[in-house]
């Protein structure tokens, strides 16, 4: 969905991210984690070549959604453009707070938080099961409003350019900046497993919906932050990376014994588990996953 071209432009920007992350490190007499960004890199390659080879399908579906058009909005105008920037903020606020809150679209999402740490790197690290889980899905309502797939699919690769630069500890809080918009300091708090910060600042470009529906965390200075997958030990096997959560998934599936819990256990929230008596006994959650230190974690310092 995001065009050839805007990755294009955009890759000589992230290297020289990258080259600047990794003098940061050596000057800081800190080891940087090149195993991992290697992973990462060795992921990306592995997500271009499946998502060059779905994309026909997909491009297809949006155009037969996008004839069935309430309106034709001209994304050449400003109003226009800045109408589709709003509501593809607002379409991917919700997708990203889905990926997070519902199992089926988390076990592919989960791919993007494996990384034990938080360097420009792990921005790439994406999964190859993105597609089948229906995310594109979020975006139908732009094409019927009138928003042409071309449009939607330039303005989400700006969505998505952008938020390389926040995926690091080396860029400290921005000001008033951050009222408005995403920025590192936010984005560590949400690949943070903190409990105090799971679920947090789903925004893309604009933090102002985490703002308006209750998500939003602020980082608190001199806080370590941990991150990586709660209940997972860190891995650099890239099958189990890609799949660990959809075998976790399927055999949970496979292993429950009614079809409520079968539901529940693929599309409710990551955690749940069945019981004698739902409704009195509390199901896990990934806070109380967390609140129990039932994982394998990295301390991460905060940008200073």
């Amino acid at each position: 969905m995001v065009p050839k071209a805007v990755i294009t432009y955009a890759l000589p920007v992230f290297l020289l991210l990258i080259a600047w992350e990794i003098y940061r490190y050596r000057k800081s007499e800190r080891n940087f984690p090149w195993m991992e960004a290697m992973v990462s890199l060795l992921m990306a390659m592995i997500y271009a070549f499946v998502n060059k080879h779905s994309q026909p399908l997909l491009a297809s579906l949006n155009e037969w959604f996008y004839s069935l058009r309430l309106f034709d909005i001209p994304t050449h105008t400003i109003w226009g453009l800045g109408l589709l920037f709003l509501a593809e903020e607002f379409a991917y606020y919700w997708l990203h707070r889905c990926g997070h809150e519902i199992r089926w679209l988390w076990a592919s999402h989960s791919v993007h938080h494996s990384p034990t740490t938080i360097t420009f790197s792990g921005a790439y690290r994406l999964s190859i099961t993105g597609a089948i889980t229906g995310l594109f899905l979020f975006f139908v309502p732009l094409f019927i409003l009138g928003f042409s797939p071309v449009a939607v699919a330039a303005v989400f690769g700006f969505n998505l350019v952008y938020q390389f630069w926040l995926h690091t500890e080396w860029i400290p809080k921005l000001g008033w900046f951050e009222y408005i918009f995403n920025t590192p300091s936010h984005h560590r708090v949400h690949h943070a497993t903190n409990p105090e910060y799971l679920d947090r600042n789903y925004g893309g470009v604009l933090i102002i919906f985490d703002r308006m529906f209750g998500t939003f965390a602020e980082e608190k200075e001199g806080v370590p932050l941990h991150y990586g997958l709660l209940g997972k030990e860190p891995t650099l096997n890239i099958g189990k990376l890609f799949f660990q959560e959809w075998v976790a998934l399927f055999r949970d599936v496979a292993s429950a014994s009614r079809w409520r819990d079968r539901f529940f256990l693929a599309f409710g929230r990551p955690g749940w588990q069945p019981g004698p008596d739902e409704e009195k006994k509390p199901t896990p959650s990934l806070l109380s996953l967390a609140q129990h230190g039932d994982r394998e974690v990295h301390e991460s310092r905060p940008a200073g």
